[in-house]
């Protein structure tokens, strides 16, 4: 990525605000109450939960899943979109969910606070057809680093601790190497870590930790300017989204849900979800 600074910190921050705006609006669910099956959807590539500044990109339309997992299982279904689990169940989903849809180490961990036991059945692919994602380490375009050799005694912009792309994995890459920096900030998006990479003083030393995926997002919703920030580095690759399922699901019904997804291959399905070669099993060890 060749993420050139220059722009106001005022344009800056308008541009977040629109992107914030954009992302966090109210999103009514689709389907009906009664729903037998409910679709938590914490996809962050879905279009309510994204910047929809890039056409064509993090526009995922969960609704056509909706209606192809009705056809497929049989059932009514509902899908309610939220950042967090947790929300969800005391918000819209009123306490009831059968499937989610969502980061896999974000879902894990909403999982644990809410002592929902779930069990994983597919991994969506990514338009080039990978179903992981890295963490990339990002710094200003004049900074002096070009590796991550470079970066002992830097200030981190760290994701949170759910997202194992900006937090975990980076983390140990940089034990890997031997790299030590200073306590920095842990930043509730890849917005937030590129705006306070991006106002730090002139030389000051700083590097940010953001998701591969949001990589597009961050010039296309104006948080900086192509050719702000550079890579100099990335973690280990982590799973992207998965999908779960409820363990208190009947097994039949659990099984016909991962079927239906393995087998949803038709070019207007692939389209809505911006997926290569759609679901696929489930292959990553984890506890």
């Amino acid at each position: 990525m060749n993420l050139t600074h220059g722009f106001s910190k005022i344009a800056v921050l308008f541009s977040m605000l629109v992107c914030f705006a954009s992302a966090a609006r109210g999103v009514d669910p689709y389907g009906p109450v009664d729903a037998k099956i409910t679709i938590v959807v914490m996809d962050p590539m879905s279009l309510p939960l994204a910047c929809d500044c890039v056409q064509g990109y993090a526009q995922r339309k969960y609704e056509k899943l909706a209606d192809y997992l009705a056809k497929s299982t049989g059932q009514t279904v509902r899908v309610v979109w939220s950042e967090s689990l947790v929300k969800a169940l005391e918000g819209q989903a009123a306490g009831k969910v059968q499937i989610i849809i969502g980061k896999d180490s974000v879902v894990r961990s909403d999982a644990k606070k809410v002592k929902l036991g779930i069990t994983p059945v597919a991994q969506l692919t990514d338009m080039k057809g990978s179903t992981m994602q890295r963490g990339l380490f990002v710094v200003r375009q004049k900074d002096k680093a070009a590796t991550l050799l470079d970066l002992e005694g830097y200030k981190v912009f760290w994701g949170p601790e759910d997202c194992d792309e900006k937090s975990a994995a980076p983390k140990a890459k940089l034990a890997d190497i031997e790299i030590k920096t200073i306590p920095g900030d842990t930043c509730e998006s890849c917005s937030v870590a590129a705006k306070k990479l991006v106002a730090m003083e002139t030389g000051a030393k700083g590097v940010a930790i953001i998701s591969s995926y949001a990589e597009p997002l961050l010039a296309g919703c104006g948080t900086i300017q192509k050719g702000d920030l550079r890579v100099v580095g990335e973690s280990e690759e982590v799973p992207f989204v998965s999908a779960f399922v409820d363990n208190r699901l009947p097994s039949e019904m659990a099984d016909r849900i991962r079927t239906a997804l393995l087998e949803m291959k038709s070019t207007e399905m692939l389209n809505a979800l911006e997926t290569k070669n759609g679901f696929t099993e489930y292959k990553v060890k984890k506890n």
